[in-house]
């Protein structure tokens, strides 16, 4: 019997390092295929927690929001390192953030601040990929992204698709975020712009013509064509296109579905509150989503980039995120859904510590901020500090693999399952991290 052991060593909270092992010289005799095994594998670990968060939203700062001007500022450092903005107090005695943050400054007591956010790669690409799936690749997108792998692993939970990204998936000069090799079925839903006026996404407008008798005569005709669909193997776009066959009846008949996306349904007060913005009504659309169980939600607000002329940008910027997000944390907490719901905000690094010669702060992986809210995240808390200039962790360093796990353990996945490679390799969910534990009560 050949032993083949997994390069990728894990250590446990307890100290111990843990191997897997795939024991495949027997496997053909007992009548078990990899997948089998596999399988078989995820069930030894199913004492997994129960989950904390039965959705999760994630705000991403495409860019790499300056944790210099945000929410780590430096007050007593050199001008060209601590900007033009000065510190606020907040809801939480002895935590400052930015002016420009106000309402985020009055909900503190709710959001647990990370201000030690690290890893050690400057590049948009490569960098958002990490962060955005809790694995090192290429710029490419080697890994498949946590709301694809939460769609694949918890599919879906009625009419709507499971993963979905308003307005789309982060872009610099391509698509970010994605499925990867885990194929088309389990790519996020592209929304559009839900601030655009006369806003509607093709096939969910709620006063679309309905014929039930069309719709059973095509659900059969679409069954025949699963049926040839079912008989080609390992074609992925051929059982893409077959799952959202199956899913298209459900939605066109579903009232849940077809009214979510319908902006004016939420009262002009509401809508406000949020911000007549693209980031506001996307933070607004994505708490409809997740009111309708969806799982995951991205929210791309990007544009945080600022190698030069950064005062004028976050003077824009930094108002619109500060309205939107405090909106959606409030909003979810007064509707009850703050408990079950994971927020998460952050981009894929945070900015140099110097302002450059075009008045600017460029890219950064060694220490950025995030927050967390929701779903047991201990409110009021700030963990982790760098130093006295913002630019080196010294105390509880975050790694992306470490975000990833979180979210995971949130949602009920064990991140050391295995998924089948097209290629017929298993790979791991994440290859190494742990949960930040200190965020949970």
């Amino acid at each position: 019997m050949l032993d083949i052991t997994f390069s990728n060593q894990h250590k446990q909270c307890d100290g111990r390092t843990r191997r897997d092992f795939l024991r495949i010289g027997a496997v053909g005799t007992l009548g078990l295929t990899l997948p089998a095994l596999l399988q078989s594998q995820q069930a030894a670990r199913a004492n997994h927690a129960e989950p904390r968060a039965r959705s999760v939203i994630l705000v991403y700062l495409g860019g790499g929001l300056s944790h210099h001007d945000s929410f780590d500022l430096k007050p007593e450092s050199p001008e060209e390192i601590r900007g033009i903005y000065h510190p606020i107090a907040t809801s939480v005695p002895g935590t400052q953030v930015g002016n420009l943050l106000p309402r985020m400054a009055r909900i503190m007591h709710k959001v647990a601040l990370v201000r030690s956010g690290a890893h050690n790669n400057d590049h948009h690409e490569t960098a958002t990929n990490w962060v955005m799936s809790g694995r090192f690749g290429s710029a490419f997108g080697d890994f498949p992204a946590v709301g694809a792998v939460v769609s694949q692993q918890l599919g879906f939970r009625g009419a709507l698709p499971p993963y979905v990204s308003i307005p789309r998936n982060p872009s610099f000069t391509w698509e970010l975020g994605k499925s990867a090799w885990l194929g088309g079925r389990y790519e996020s839903f592209r929304t559009g712009d839900p601030n655009q006026a006369n806003f509607q996404v093709p096939d969910f407008a709620a006063g679309a013509n309905i014929n039930l008798q069309a719709d059973r005569s095509r659900r059969s005709l679409l069954q025949a064509l699963d049926t040839l669909a079912d008989q080609v193997q390992g074609n992925d776009q051929i059982a893409t296109y077959s799952e959202f066959q199956r899913r298209a009846g459900d939605i066109i008949v579903s009232q849940n579905a077809r009214t979510v996306f319908v902006m004016d349904q939420e009262t002009d007060r509401t809508r406000d509150r949020y911000g007549r913005t693209t980031f506001g009504q996307s933070a607004l659309l994505a708490r409809r989503l997740i009111e309708r169980d969806v799982r995951f939600v991205t929210v791309n607000y990007g544009g945080w980039d600022h190698h030069a002329q950064i005062w004028n940008s976050l003077n824009r910027k930094l108002p619109v995120f500060d309205q939107g997000l405090s909106a959606l944390i409030e909003d979810l907490d007064e509707r009850g859904l703050l408990s079950s719901t994971l927020v998460v905000a952050m981009g894929e690094f945070g900015r140099t510590p110097q302002v450059n010669r075009e008045t600017g702060r460029d890219h950064w992986g060694p220490a950025a901020s995030m927050l967390f809210a929701g779903a047991g995240a201990r409110g009021g808390l700030v963990l982790g500090q760098t130093d006295r200039r913002g630019a080196f962790v010294t105390r509880r360093p975050v790694a992306p693999a470490d975000v990833a796990y979180t979210i995971y353990d949130a949602v009920g996945i064990d991140p050391h399952r295995w998924l089948m490679h097209p290629e017929g390799r298993p790979v791991e969910i994440l290859d190494h991290g742990e949960p930040v534990r200190e965020l949970f009560a």
